[in-house]
This record gives C-alpha cells, sequence and structure tokens, in this order.
C-alpha cells in the first residue's frame, strides 16, 4: 500500500509538472498571451488551454499504466518514461497544430485565436487530443 501511495504521489507531481511545461512552451508558440486572454474569456483559448491539459494528461497515463510496478528501479525508470513521452506529447502538439495551420489555408489559426474565435479553439483542442490519442497509442 505504501508503494502505490508513493507512485501516486510521484506519478501526480510529474503529471502535473508536466501539463503545466506543456502549457509554459506551447503559450511560447502560439503568439497569444494565454494567461490575459483567458483572463479577458477568450474561450478560444480556454479551448486550446483544455486541449494540452488533457491530451498531455491522456499522454501521461497511457505512459504510466504500460509500466510495470514493484520496485524503486522501476518507479525511477517509470518517472523518466513519463518525462520522456510528455515531452514527445509536448513536441508532437506543437508540430501538429503547425502544420494543420499551414495545411489550412483558409484561415490563420494564431488569427483566429486572436480574435476570439471558439470554433478554431475547439479545432485545436481536436487536434491536441487526437494527436494525445496516437501518442498514447504507440506506447500502449
Amino acid at each position: 500500500m505504501l508503494t502505490m501511495i508513493l507512485e501516486t504521489v510521484v506519478y501526480l507531481c510529474i503529471g502535473l509538472i508536466m501539463m503545466m511545461l506543456g502549457y509554459w512552451v506551447i503559450d511560447l508558440f502560439i503568439p497569444v498571451d494565454f494567461p490575459q486572454e483567458i483572463r479577458e474569456g477568450n474561450k478560444s483559448v480556454g479551448w486550446v488551454s483544455a486541449g494540452i491539459y488533457a491530451g498531455l494528461g491522456f499522454v501521461i497515463r497511457s505512459a504510466i499504466i504500460s509500466i510495470s510496478t514493484g520496485g524503486a528501479q522501476e518507479l525511477l525508470q517509470g518517472a523518466i518514461d513519463t518525462v520522456v513521452f510528455s515531452v514527445i506529447g509536448i513536441l508532437a502538439f506543437v508540430i501538429a497544430y503547425f502544420l494543420v495551420d499551414l495545411v489550412n489555408r483558409k484561415f490563420n489559426f494564431n488569427e483566429a485565436l486572436k480574435e476570439k474565435n471558439e470554433a478554431a479553439g475547439i479545432m485545436v483542442f481536436g487536434i491536441f487530443v487526437g494527436i494525445a490519442f496516437i501518442v498514447s497509442g504507440v506506447i500502449q
């Protein structure tokens, strides 16, 4: 029981840190100030943010359940694997955002998010969650 509690605490900390890191990194690439837009009630950025957290949560979950548990060595390796797959997920989100934006010439995600276009935010949410399903499928 104590081992399960320790694993839970470790993975909760890693998961939260990686989700916040992902949010921060993606905010660097998308030319919209996420915290400011959220304060102003920009629902499109809210959808993007939700996609980051939900998508990374799913990737992190898949990394955790693919790990054999049992000792300190496995916990350390599991923690490292979780961080690595989280970074892969973050990079995949950024790449997918720009690829879909590049291919879709009818509108620009950056402009649509600045204009508070909620439909664009929902679309980005879907891209991030879809990419999370793909990364998670590879992990499992």
